[in-house]
């Protein structure tokens, strides 16, 4: 009987970290879909790590934009009107990879790819990846 209750306590204890692990990357995630919609350079300061790159296809041709560049572009106060909704996440220790859907009004949404590291306990967008949505 003592292992059986040790065995269930050690299950929900993972069971808990996992969802706390999730929660974090959630919230470093929300973080950058609240700055870049919202108009909060700052909460995409928190959110990106300082030499994160963003990379997209344009005129067939892999193309990189700073993620300093990409925060100097993002108006303070000034919400852009979008809607941001986490579609995926998939962790393994302190590495992550997320998907997130960018909607905005009357236009083709984007689907953002970001790879995360944890240090610290804390979640860190590292690099983002994005193209428009296709049917």
């Amino acid at each position: 009987m003592k292992k059986l209750f040790l065995i269930t306590c050690v299950l929900l204890t993972q069971c808990l970290f996992a969802q706390t692990e999730e929660e974090s990357i959630r919230e470093t995630l929300t973080k950058y879909i609240d700055g870049s919609t919202g108009g909060q350079p700052k909460l995409l300061e928190e959110a990106f790590h300082p030499d994160l790159n963003l990379y997209y296809v344009k005129n067939n041709q892999i193309s990189i934009w700073s993620g300093k560049a990409y925060i100097a572009d993002t108006k303070e106060g000034k919400p852009t009107g979008e809607q941001g909704k986490i579609l995926s996440i998939d962790y393994t220790n302190n590495a992550a990879v997320a998907k997130v859907e960018i909607k905005s009004p009357g236009n083709t949404p984007y689907i953002d790819y970001f790879m995360l590291l944890k240090t610290k306990e804390k979640w860190t967008i590292i690099h983002k990846m994005f193209t428009k949505k296709t049917k």
